[in-house]
């Protein structure tokens, strides 16, 4: 990737000479590698030529006599798909949240395997609640600026989640959450901490009812993947900016 570590070169003619001169100075726990993109089927020619130069620098340390604790390559995307590389440990991001690392990755596994369908346990529910519940009247905007204009008399909720919280400002007029099992809209600009829904499926709504923005509800469900490709984001990049001061809730059990 030319990130960090060494190449080739620099392992034999420097890395390993200065590990042999100084024996009692290091120990070597790891020798590792990270895929360029291991989850893009179009991209396998350069990881094929990265893995095929891991295992010549694997080699060299082991002719060296530099026996590396363990080895490691495989992110979530090559441990599926590279089962020779996974050695003595591996890398689980994504896998670990239950998404798949990109939608390539599944079709790859399921015709390998023969599989119909396969679905990972998912792990995560991003919830909120109500917070107010407003009558709007035909012809008055919602939100900042003019992005939305009421077309008829609308009964709206406030939920307080906004940019601010990761919930990307574009998905301003196109979001979609759940409740009380009914699938609505975001309507108008995304506060930096709170936005506006939809109620008129749901007239019965009432403030503290739960709003699901990602996970599912009887049949229906926002889905990582849906709500990543409606802002413009990666499923990587959308869990992990998540603020930590979102409460985090967890619930073991078994199925």
């Amino acid at each position: 990737m030319n990130r960090t570590g060494f190449n080739m070169q620099v392992v034999s003619k420097e890395v390993i000479p200065y590990l042999l001169a100084h024996p009692s100075n290091f120990e070597l726990s790891g020798l590792c590698t990270h895929f360029a993109g291991a989850e893009s089927i179009a991209n396998y020619l350069r990881i094929e030529q990265q893995q095929r130069k891991f295992i010549r620098a694997r080699r060299l340390f082991l002719s060296a006599g530099l026996p590396p604790e363990r080895t490691h390559t495989c992110c979530s995307a090559a441990a599926i798909r590279l089962p020779k590389m996974r050695f003595d440990m591996v890398r689980i991001g994504i896998l670990q949240y239950g998404y798949w690392p990109s939608p390539e990755i599944k079709i790859e596994y399921l015709r390998k395997n023969k599989l119909v369908n396969f679905n990972l346990h998912r792990v995560i529910t991003w919830k909120s609640r109500l917070m107010a519940i407003k009558k709007v009247a035909m012809g008055e905007f919602i939100g900042y600026g003019t992005n939305y204009q009421a077309s008829e008399d609308m009964l709206i909720g406030i939920v307080p989640v906004g940019y601010s919280n990761g919930y990307s400002r574009m998905l301003s007029n196109s979001g979609r959450v759940l409740i009380q099992g009914v699938r609505t809209t975001v309507l108008g600009n995304i506060n930096m901490n709170s936005f506006a829904i939809s109620l008129q499926q749901v007239p019965e709504a009432k403030v503290g009812d739960e709003v699901i923005l990602i996970g599912a509800a009887d049949d229906l469900e926002i889905s990582v993947a849906s709500f990543g490709e409606l802002s413009n984001q990666l499923n990587y990049e959308l869990l992990t900016r998540l603020p930590m001061d979102i409460p985090r809730h967890f619930a073991v059990g078994s199925e």
